[in-house]
């Protein structure tokens, strides 16, 4: 009886998970409309106050959250609907819950708490990584590239923040911590994209370098920010190719 009664519970608990997926990333996508908008820690939050550091993107950069909210609807909704029980799509449920559960809770975290905050942003950095390590291989606008365009802004975003904090309580001034987070956000994007084999990841990345373009202008940071940017770039075509 228990073998005959198990392939209902493992689908029974594949939707469920959906349900969950879907009710997170709704928590997700509401979240900004119930905090003040955040565009980076406030330098009054800080020991030291860190006002506009060269690591931080320009403010429009911020703007690709609403492709990714919807995207991510897209994606639990789907989830739910079309592909509940299946085994491939259920691999990374747990993970991605985790990561948008998280999510929903950070903006109003990082406007009380940015040590916490920066934390947080690294464990929602990590369940999206999982969840597309393990993402199906069908079905990929539905569920790897938007992961991989989530990913990779929280890849530039993790790597800001820690940045902002470590300046803010005064492990190093602004622009040599800049630079360290900045050959940090790029080592670890170039691994995971060649790992993860997913355009949307560099792309995302690349958006906020160009971020830093913005706000840095014609300096050797902004340059180098730029070559990050275009490096990436021509990773994520010749992998749309592929």
């Amino acid at each position: 009886m228990p073998d005959l009664i198990q392939p209902d519970d493992r689908k029974d608990t594949a939707r469920l998970k959906a349900v969950l997926v879907l009710v997170a990333a709704m928590a997700f996508v509401l979240s900004p409309f119930l905090a003040q908008p955040f565009t980076g820690f406030d330098p009054a939050q800080l020991p030291i106050p860190v006002d506009d550091p060269p690591i931080q993107p320009e403010g429009y950069a911020f703007a690709i959250w609403g492709v990714i909210y919807i995207w991510l609807l897209a994606l639990a909704g789907f989830g739910l609907i079309r592909r509940d029980s299946a085994r491939d799509w259920d691999a990374g449920r747990w993970a991605l819950f985790v990561s948008l559960g998280i999510g929903a809770s950070w903006i109003a975290v990082a406007l009380a708490a940015p040590v916490l905050a920066t934390v947080l942003i690294w464990a929602m950095l990590g369940g999206a990584v999982w969840a597309l390590l393990r993402a199906p291989a069908r079905d990929r606008a539905w569920n790897a590239l938007p992961l991989g365009l989530y990913a990779g802004w929280l890849t530039a975003a993790a790597c800001v923040a820690l940045g902002t904090v470590a300046m803010g309580y005064g492990l190093g001034d602004q622009i040599v911590t800049s630079w360290i987070m900045l050959l940090v956000a790029l080592a670890l994007s170039v691994a995971l994209t060649l790992r993860l084999a997913v355009p949307t990841y560099p792309i995302a990345v690349a958006w906020a370098l160009a971020g830093i373009v913005a706000a840095n202008g014609v300096t050797l940071f902004g340059a180098a920010a730029g070559l990050g940017a275009v490096a990436l770039l021509a990773l994520a075509l010749k992998q749309a190719r592929a």
